[in-house]
């Protein structure tokens, strides 16, 4: 058995040891439900890969983005390099689900384009689980949709040993019913081409060709090649090909599940028409007699997701299959951290209920078979029931996931007495930081008190955050500041994902001294030059000023040795003093532990990162010739700028490199170029 490796230049420090200690000792009594409670920059991914390390748990880590996903799953694959480091997110770059608006009489095809690199990633994830133990799975909240039974994949893998009894003919028809397709002239994944005695594959999930050599009916050779230029790379004895779709359909299972859906469909028609619903039952019948067709033809049709409890064989609302049942079926135990807890678990939660309303209103209209509820996220409830031990992380955990750690779920009794059994915190920062300070001011004459301070911290070269209630003022008080000689710009919802990205590049740059927003809440704004957040309107209860939204702001004046908050109330809330008082806790350990161990505390450094797109400035300038340069002039195709075909191989790598928002900005421009012509 393959065992997990952690390989790190550091070792664990400040209470990191303590955290992973404790972690590792409740997953090893059998504790279901822990939470760690770690500020931002203390290192919470680092500790969670020490704990995989000691536990030897295969694990699933669920993020609530693919953006933080990505970034998780490169740090994984940094700390593991040994082993099998997955990455599972929802494969479409572009998806709009099918849809029906009975107000307006507007049906909407579901339309998407497959990210087919993702893709490739989603089935290297599900082989892994199937061959090792020693898999991290980094998924987004995808992994609770539905993928087809586990059971149904396993059965349908091809074992390959030398000298086996093979017919090339036999091989081909087996390929075909695994998604593969035959392709003699363009060779790509999950292709397969023949030449006299050999049959090349390249499988859905790899990066490598596997070359047969069939003579007499023998299998008498298995090599791996590098797909582009030939080049053997190994001889093998034996070898497994696993199918090229999650999704399967073929055999006497396909023949009885079509029997089903017809049954189902005379059912559904009869009940259509006996309520007076002539021109949905018609609508239903021709849908569903047409998907049936291409099913019994070419083993696949559009939307065939929709028909998933037939073919899985699950009773009408029975859970479908989802990444947690391939965990399950190889693994007795295995190890979820819900990463950014607060906002993943909600998340989990929303799926179910979104998905069932949309799919409703397409079967009261015919547009498909009330089946078509059964393909599904799984449910709050369900999640939990497959998931046999979850660590949550969280700067700001939420009463969920603190009401699942309470002493009732101790294992055996203990003369410790412990507040909470499960909770495991971790405050202390590598570089000694401390939690911001927090002063409360009055709102009158707030925005000239504002100013003063800013001005002061502009003086010294630092930075400041300012956050309000709504779009509109962060952009007036912007103008206003401008007015004022400050350099300041606004950053809300309505600025390109680009655009942000750039304007808090510039913040750091020094280009602004402040930046206005309303959420400045965002997991990953690291903003080490910031030793200012000002909270206007802290006293209005509500999602931006609950607790949880409060410490998440103030912690962005926590990467700066002179961090302070300055909330702007006429009154102290009780979201504003739950927040004041959480962080004062926080900071007086970290200043207890930072004396007792001499540690003076050093500001974050870290350099500007590149641009994700150098784009054109508002001055003309002169072409780059810098292979990461995508401007575009006004006028397409001019020769000087990359070509259509340039900036697609641009947008596949960009895709392949994880890099999301560069990829969509490629696309969109490319669309936009062709839609010029």
């Amino acid at each position: 058995m393959s065992k997990f490796q952690l390989v790190s230049n550091y070792k664990p420090t400040g209470d990191q040891p303590q955290a992973i200690a404790q972690l590792t000792k409740g997953l090893k009594a059998g504790l279901k439900h822990q939470v760690l409670l770690g500020v931002t920059g203390s290192g919470k991914t680092f500790s969670m890969a020490n704990v995989i390390h000691k536990t030897q748990l295969p694990t699933l880590v669920i993020s609530h983005n693919k953006t933080l996903a990505a970034q998780l799953y490169q740090e994984y694959r940094d700390f593991f390099p040994e082993n099998a480091v997955e990455y599972f997110v929802s494969y479409y770059d572009y998806y709009q689900p099918e849809v029906y608006m009975p107000q307006t009489d507007t049906y909407i095809e579901k339309e998407s384009n497959i990210n087919e690199f993702i893709d490739k990633l989603r089935l290297s994830a599900t082989t892994s689980l199937m061959t090792r133990d020693d898999v991290i799975v980094v998924a987004s909240v995808s992994c609770i949709y539905n993928l087809g039974s586990p059971i149904e994949y396993a059965e349908r893998i091809i074992e390959l040993k030398n000298d086996m009894t093979l017919r090339r003919e036999d091989l081909a028809k087996r390929l075909i019913q695994l998604h593969y397709s035959r392709n003699d002239y363009d060779f790509k994944r999950a292709t397969f081409r023949a030449r006299g005695d050999i049959l090349d594959i390249w499988p859905a999930y790899g990066d490598e060709g596997l070359r047969l050599e069939i003579l007499d009916n023998k299998l008498r050779a298995i090599q791996k090649f590098h797909p582009t230029n030939g080049k053997v790379i190994e001889s093998l004895e034996s070898t497994v090909l696993y199918p090229a779709k999650h999704y399967l359909t073929a055999g006497k299972r396909t023949q009885k599940a079509l029997e089903w859906i017809r049954r189902d469909l005379v059912k559904r028609l009869k009940e259509l028409k006996d309520n007076g619903h002539e021109l949905e039952a018609y609508r239903l019948e021709q849908r569903t007699k047409y998907d049936l067709e291409m099913i019994s033809e070419v083993g696949y049709c559009n939307g065939i997701e929709n028909y998933s409890q037939y073919f899985d064989g699950r009773r009408p609302g029975e859970p479908p299959f989802t990444l947690l049942n391939f965990f399950l079926k190889q693994h007795q135990k295995f190890l979820i951290i819900i990463d950014e807890s607060h906002m993943t678990i909600p998340q989990i939660r929303g799926m179910y209920r979104g998905d069932q309303s949309r799919k409703q209103t397409l079967i009261d209209f015919g547009f498909r078979l009330p089946s078509a509820l059964d393909n599904r996220p799984l449910k709050l409830e369900e999640f939990l029931e497959r998931a046999p031990q979850i660590v949550c992380t969280s700067a700001t955990p939420a009463d969920w996931e603190l009401n699942r750690v309470q002493p009732s779920n101790r294992v055996k009794p203990s003369n410790r007495v412990e507040p909470y059994i499960g909770l495991v915190e971790q405050l202390i920062r590598p570089t000694g930081l401390l939690d911001p300070e927090i002063e409360i001011r009055g709102t009158t004459n707030q925005i000239e008190n504002l100013v003063s301070e800013i001005i002061k911290r502009a003086d010294l070269g630092e930075r400041v955050l300012v956050t309000t209630l709504t779009k509109r003022m962060a952009e007036d008080l912007s103008s206003y500041l401008k007015e004022q000689s400050i350099q300041a710009c606004y950053l809300h919802a309505d600025v390109k994902t680009l655009d942000r990205s750039d304007l808090l590049d510039d913040l750091r740059k020094g280009k602004y001294d402040v930046i206005v927003g309303i959420n400045l809440l965002r997991e990953g704004l690291d903003l080490p030059e910031v030793s200012l957040v000002a909270i206007l309107d802290a006293d209005k209860e509500g999602f931006l000023r609950s607790k949880t939204s409060l410490i998440q702001t103030m912690g962005r004046a926590a990467r700066h040795v002179n961090g302070k908050v300055i909330m702007y109330a006429d009154k102290v809330t009780k979201s504003m003093q739950e927040a004041i008082n959480e962080v004062n806790r926080r900071r007086k350990i970290q200043e207890e532990y930072n004396e007792k161990y001499g540690i003076k505390p050093v500001s974050i450094q870290k350099p500007v990162r590149g641009k994700l797109i150098e784009r054109p400035s508002a001055e003309p300038s002169k072409p780059s010739h810098n292979s990461e340069d995508f401007m575009l002039r006004e006028k397409p195709g001019s020769t000087s700028q990359p070509t259509l075909s340039e900036l697609e191989t641009k947008m596949l790598e960009a895709a392949e490199n994880l890099e999301f928002e560069k990829a969509a900005w490629l696309r969109d421009k490319i669309e936009e170029i062709k839609g010029s012509y």
